[in-house]
């Protein structure tokens, strides 16, 4: 389980919507397609599907969360640019307030127009502020 864990760390820039990415393939084939997998998740505001893949790894997103990305954005801003209230705000229930500061989700919803939005709401609501 390590050896997953290290290598969703380093998955990089995931290939969502035909859109043409560098994709990072650092780690092993199993971790690149789970940081895949929940961008597409992310993508489709697909709370469930995320849940039972997480489950089925036996991960935690707190302990992947900072180090995947989609599109070049953390799963958070990915959210919040897709319009997935749901599964935003259920990303927020699962990390601490301080790895969300940590990343900056929130300054970044507030210079990119999604300040008022129900994902920045929760991560208020998260952090305290």
């Amino acid at each position: 389980m390590r050896k997953l864990i290290v290598a969703v760390a380093t998955a990089g820039v995931m290939m969502l919507g035909g859109t043409a990415a560098n994709l990072a393939v650092t780690g092993t084939a199993n971790a690149n397609a789970l940081a895949q997998n929940l961008c597409v998740y992310v993508q489709g505001n697909d709370r469930l599907r995320m849940r039972e893949r997480l489950r089925e790894e036996r991960i935690q997103l707190r302990r992947v969360y900072d180090s995947i990305m989609c599109n070049g954005q953390s799963l958070l801003q990915f959210a919040m640019s897709s319009g997935a209230d749901d599964i935003g705000e259920y990303i927020v229930s699962q990390l601490p307030g301080s790895t969300i500061e940590a990343m900056g989700d929130l300054e970044w919803a507030e210079s990119n127009g999604y300040g008022d939005s129900a994902i920045a709401a929760a991560i208020r609501e998260r952090i305290g502020s």
